[in-house]
């Protein structure tokens, strides 16, 4: 091994002075910066309402403002900070301002930043239960109480078969569940066979996941909706029955319990039956939607979850978590561990082979995992379930108020039924009509929203769930739209 190393060009010998700088930040110097630096963030959560939501910077301006080259040596810290005013605003397009309407939430909160914080100072990793029992067992508790704040099954317990980890987003948890589908119905080795199905209304994510897991194109169908945009039970098992009579198996089914265009809510149960006839795995995506559930009358977005063979959703998305953290269930845990786990012998450990502990690393795609537990576990604790349930009650309320305010509109109309936090509407005159709504609003600054195509018309999606929105926020966009129609 020398010799090879020395073969490709000796190494200088280095000395290091022996009194020489440390050049590490000391842990007084933490206390200090860190307390400057929390007060610059809760002084930016303070002012953010009163910046543009989208940034006003053109491409390369961020760029621009910084040096060529890093530093020889170290800059002191409050020029360091100074440029996060200087530099880093500026740029930002403001997911945390009380007038981010546009995709779904990724609302933030107090107790999820010090969560977070607590994360990055203990930088534990929790690939294993060797190597952090307490961001092992901390993870596993943390999602079988999100069972009893959501009202889920038993089945996704963690003390059956089953059990909960939390992925960085819902798309690594459709990956995964793919990947256990896969498993369970043979492996790599049929793969050629195989068969995945979501709804045109599924998000793109499915699709990727697909791709990824080695699926053609003709692999992979996407399914017809009903009137209300959610996925067809007769055209599923049509089409697997379809499949299945070519010589085809059909293995994973994705239902979405709140589409991205619309909130729409695929039948999970009726879904369920032709995927108990063909032996294929049913997902059900909950990423957004799923979240309502900590509220007992909005709990019909579980329906299902007890035919499901898994299920996620984002507490990054509406339960005040930053991001990233994915809840992601399985009623059986055996596919999921058999498809990702690797063994090396540098891995291997006591407790490992007792078979007595979890090992996250085997129910994720990567080796590495971060403390993610922490932030949620802080947010339930500081909100309880009362509390969480009071953001989301109000965000909905908020949700329909504006939707009453476009029904009373004589230049807008609703565009779908208004479910939840999402309130998708048009303007009476047409897509010109409504493109010019949507460019001016967000060009305004005040608001910004984003949009979808429903029945092949443009659509404005304006979605309430920003951890600091008020109805103040809410009436001020109707001020607004009233304006631009």
């Amino acid at each position: 091994m020398v010799k090879a190393v020395a073969a490709l060009g000796e190494v200088p010998p280095y000395t290091a002075p022996v009194d020489g700088p440390s050049y590490h930040m000391t842990p007084d110097e933490f206390r200090r910066v860190g307390a400057e630096l929390v007060d610059w963030v809760a002084r930016y959560w303070e002012g953010v309402e009163d910046l543009p939501v989208l940034s006003q910077v053109e491409p390369g301006w961020v760029r621009d403002q910084l040096p060529p080259h890093p530093p020889q040596t170290g800059e002191a810290w409050p020029e360091i900070l100074a440029d996060l005013d200087r530099v880093v605003v500026p740029g930002l397009t403001h997911w945390q301002s009380p007038n981010f309407f546009a995709y779904f939430p990724a609302n933030v909160s107090g107790p999820s930043v010090l969560g977070e914080l607590v994360s990055a100072g203990l930088g534990v990793q929790g690939m294993s239960w060797a190597t952090s029992p307490a961001a092992t067992e901390l993870e596993t508790h943390v999602l079988d109480w999100m069972l009893d704040l959501l009202g889920l099954p038993d089945r996704f317990r963690s003390g059956g078969r089953g059990g909960g980890v939390i992925q960085d987003s819902a798309s690594s948890a459709t990956l995964c569940a793919l990947l256990a589908a896969r498993e369970r119905a043979g492996g790599a080795q049929r793969l050629a066979d195989l068969r995945a199905y979501a709804s045109v209304e599924a998000h793109s994510s499915v699709e990727k996941a697909a791709r990824i897991a080695g699926l053609r194109p003709d692999q992979f169908r996407l399914v017809g909706v009903d009137g209300s945009r959610a996925m067809d039970p007769g055209a599923l098992a049509a089409a697997m029955d379809d499949d299945a009579a070519g010589g085809g198996v059909p293995f994973f089914v994705v239902a979405t319990a709140g589409t991205t265009s619309t909130t729409a809510f695929d039948p999970v149960a009726a879904l369920a039956e032709p995927c108990r006839r063909h032996g294929a795995w049913l997902h059900v995506d909950a990423a957004m939607a799923g979240s309502a559930a900590v509220c007992p009358e909005f709990r019909f977005v579980n329906t299902g979850a007890d035919v499901a063979d898994s299920w996620c959703l984002n507490p990054h998305k509406w339960l005040f978590t930053n991001f990233d953290c994915d809840c992601f269930w399985v009623a059986d845990r055996g596919p999921l561990v058999a498809a990702l786990s690797i063994l090396p012998e540098y891995l291997r450990n006591q407790a490992t082979e007792s078979g007595s502990v979890v090992d996250y690393r085997d129910w994720q795609i990567p080796l590495g995992r971060r403390f993610r537990a922490l932030k949620l576990w802080f947010v339930i604790r500081h909100y309880g379930a009362e509390g969480l349930a009071h953001h989301v009650r109000r965000h909905v309320a908020l949700a329909g108020e504006f939707a009453d305010w476009v029904d009373r509109h004589s230049r807008f109309e609703l565009a779908a039924p208004t479910r939840l936090n999402l309130v998708c509407f048009r303007h009476v005159d047409g897509d010109p009509a409504s493109r010019r709504v949507l460019d001016a609003a967000n060009a305004s600054g005040r608001i910004h929203l984003t949009h979808t195509r429903v029945d092949d018309r443009l659509v404005l999606r304006l979605s309430v769930g920003q951890t600091w929105t008020e109805r103040r926020h809410v009436e001020a966009a109707c001020d607004l739209f009233d304006a631009l129609a």
